[in-house]
């Protein structure tokens, strides 16, 4: 009776040692899981710097909307950068990119995903849907008219996207999200995320390839510019979660999983065209 009651008294300490130890292990992890956090918040201070979460909806609505003052900037962007795309002129080109309103609407289509209003989401989805129609319709137009038919170097430049394109579209996204939901507006953000991250010009690209039915450059052209609109809206919803934006409705975690499955699928097949060109330039 004794020798057990010894054991039992011996496997009870030894239980109380593994419990302090497990305790206090998940005192230090947690210790310094805060210190990283602390760490992180003075080096990036990004909440501090932040507006108001009413400044940052207006802002980022206001940018894509598609009627009005929006509108008839789109259409001097097309004319600007088809004009510039024909006649091989880089300053003309970088106008266009500077004066297009389409990263706006990628912006306000991330704020409703975040948010979780499928109606905001969708009404701007439709916006910048119309806008790539109205954008390849017109430059189309554009080049069929054009005298010059001859592809510039400005035009084949665009047609063979790489990783490369990944990486500034996905750092650009983050960019561009930061300085719209800046305190104050950082107005010098953006037009160099417009430049690096190039949306009409690939767009008006497209309507040259429509024209001259050389589908071969349509495809090429096409992908990067998926590239660039599809990790900018990836780069934008990620910024937008981490400074927790309020939404419309709180998500079951079900509806979680399943939202970033989605994001996780998405971006694997926008990568794979693009991994298999690097795989297959790398054999080579």
């Amino acid at each position: 009776m004794r020798a057990k009651n010894i054991k039992r008294k011996e496997g009870k300490c030894m239980k109380n040692q593994e419990n302090q130890k497990n305790q206090n292990n998940q005192e230090v992890q947690e210790n310094n899981s805060s210190k990283f956090n602390r760490m992180t918040s003075r080096m990036l201070q990004i909440k501090a710097e932040t507006a108001s979460n009413e400044e940052i909806k207006d802002r980022l609505l206001s940018g894509g909307r598609v009627t009005g003052t929006n509108m008839v900037v789109m259409v001097c962007a097309i004319l600007i950068a088809s004009v510039g795309l024909n006649t091989n002129s880089i300053p003309v080109i970088i106008g266009a990119m500077l004066v297009s309103p389409l990263m706006g609407s990628i912006l306000a289509i991330a704020y409703g995903t975040v948010s979780a209003d499928p109606d905001l989401t969708r009404l701007h989805s439709v916006g910048f849907a119309f806008q790539i129609i109205f954008s390849l319709i017109a430059s189309t137009i554009y080049f069929i008219l054009s005298p010059v038919k001859a592809p510039t170097h400005e035009l084949l430049a665009r047609t063979s996207p790489s990783f490369f394109d990944v990486i500034i579209a996905s750092a650009g996204g983050i960019a561009g999200i930061v300085g719209q939901t800046n305190k104050e507006k950082a107005n010098n953000i953006v037009p160099g995320v417009a430049i690096a991250t190039a949306l009409m010009p690939p767009l008006c690209t497209c309507g040259y390839a429509i024209a001259n039915m050389n589908l071969r450059m349509l495809g090429g052209v096409a992908y990067l510019f998926l590239i660039n609109a599809y990790f900018i809206y990836a780069s934008a919803c990620l910024f937008l979660s981490l400074l927790e934006i309020p939404r419309v409705r709180e998500l079951t975690p079900a509806e979680w999983r399943r939202s970033r499955m989605k994001m996780v699928r998405n971006t694997i097949l926008v990568l794979l065209p693009c991994i298999v060109l690097a795989v297959t330039v790398g054999l080579k």
